[in-house]
C-alpha cells in the first residue's frame, strides 16, 4: 500500500511538467510574434512580410511585428531565427537564399536549411522580366544568345549581387543557351537598372514590379517573363520557354515563412491557417497582384517538400554555371 501510495504521489507531481507542452500550444500565441526580415525595409519581402503581419494580427489575437536584420545576404536573419527558441513567435521571412546561400557557403553558413528549420507557408513566389535598354541594340532573347555565342564574353548581364535572383536567372540562362556572359554585381537591384537603361550593362533579370510602366515610359524594353504563362499585364511579352528557354517558372524568388526546428505541429498549424488565409483575402490578393507576386500559399507540409526541390534545383545550377561565393 505504501509502495502504491508513493508511486501515485510520483506521478501527480510529474502531471504539471507533462502537461505543460499540451498547454503551451492550445494557449498559443499568448504573446507578440516577430517576423524576422533578412533585408533592409522597402523591397519585396519587407513588403510581403508587413502585408501579412498586419492580416494576421486579429485572427492570431496577438500582435505581429516585423523586425529588420539586414546583411550577408539574409545570413545573419537566417542564423539568428535558427538559434530562437522553437515556440513559434519568432519566425523568418525566407527567400531563395536559405537554400543558396547554405550551398555556397557550404562549411561556413551557420545552419542547415532542412534540419534546423520547420516550414510554415511558401506565400509567394515573385518572377522577374528579362530587360534590356529601351535603345539597347538587342531586340529579342535570341539576339542576345547569338551575340554571346558569337562573340564569347562580349555580353553582360546585371544583378543586385552575387547569388541573387538576378545573378541566378542570367546564369541559367547562360547555361540552358551554352554561352559565355559576364556577371556585372551591383549593390542592389536599382543601380543594376541603371546601367542597364544606360547600355552600360546589356541586360538583367528584374522583379516584375513597375516594369510595365517603365517600358511605357521608353526606359526599358521586356524581352522575357519567367512565369509559366504570359502574364496579364504585358500579354505582348513572351515567357522564356516560349522563346527557346523552358523551366525558368521553377527558379523563382520564394516568400516563404518558417519556425526553428522543433516547433510544435499544432503552433505551425496554426500559423500557416492564419496566414493562408490572409492570403486569399480579396485585398491581399489584388496587392500581391501589383507587387507582381504569384500567390502560392501552401501547407507546412507542401512547402517543406518544395523547398528540398527547390535546394536540389539551385545545387545543380551553381554547379552547371561553376558559381562561387
Amino acid at each position: 500500500m505504501l509502495k502504491r501510495q508513493l508511486l501515485s504521489t510520483a506521478l501527480m507531481s510529474l502531471l504539471p511538467w507533462v502537461a505543460a507542452p499540451g498547454l503551451a500550444q492550445t494557449d498559443f500565441p499568448n504573446k507578440p510574434i516577430r517576423f524576422i526580415v533578412g533585408y533592409a525595409a522597402g523591397g519585396p519581402t519587407d513588403v510581403i512580410a508587413r502585408m501579412v503581419a498586419q492580416e494576421v494580427t486579429g485572427p492570431l489575437g496577438q500582435s505581429v511585428v516585423v523586425e529588420n536584420r539586414a546583411g550577408a545576404n539574409g545570413n545573419i536573419a537566417t542564423e539568428f531565427v535558427a538559434g530562437s527558441p522553437a515556440d513559434g513567435y519568432t519566425l523568418i521571412v525566407n527567400t531563395l537564399s536559405h537554400n543558396v546561400n547554405a550551398i555556397l557557403g557550404q562549411g561556413r553558413v551557420k545552419y542547415d536549411p532542412e534540419k534546423d528549420f520547420a516550414p510554415i507557408s511558401l506565400a509567394v513566389v515573385l518572377p522577374q522580366y528579362l530587360v534590356v535598354g529601351y535603345n539597347s541594340p538587342y531586340k529579342s532573347v535570341a539576339d542576345l544568345v547569338t551575340k554571346a555565342k558569337g562573340q564569347p564574353g562580349s555580353v553582360s548581364y546585371g544583378s543586385a549581387g552575387n547569388g541573387g535572383s538576378a545573378h541566378l536567372a542570367a546564369a541559367l540562362l547562360a547555361v540552358q543557351s551554352q554561352t559565355d556572359m559576364i556577371h556585372v554585381p551591383f549593390k542592389g537591384n536599382a543601380p543594376a537598372m541603371t546601367e542597364v537603361m544606360a547600355g552600360r550593362v546589356d541586360f538583367m533579370f528584374y522583379p516584375m514590379i513597375g516594369m510595365a510602366e517603365r517600358e511605357a515610359q521608353k526606359q526599358l524594353r521586356l524581352l522575357a517573363v519567367t512565369t509559366a504563362k504570359r502574364h496579364p499585364d504585358t500579354p505582348n511579352v513572351p515567357t522564356t520557354a516560349e522563346v527557346g528557354f523552358p523551366g525558368f517558372e521553377d527558379y523563382v524568388g520564394p516568400v516563404g515563412f518558417m519556425a526553428p526546428a522543433g516547433t510544435p505541429a499544432p503552433v505551425l498549424d496554426k500559423l500557416a491557417t492564419a496566414i493562408r488565409d490572409a492570403l486569399k483575402k480579396p485585398a491581399v490578393q489584388q496587392r500581391l497582384q501589383q507587387l507582381g507576386a504569384v500567390q502560392v500559399a501552401s501547407s507546412p507540409q507542401e512547402y517543406r517538400e518544395w523547398l528540398k526541390k527547390d535546394h536540389a534545383r539551385w545545387s545543380q545550377l551553381i554547379k552547371l554555371a561553376q558559381i562561387k561565393e
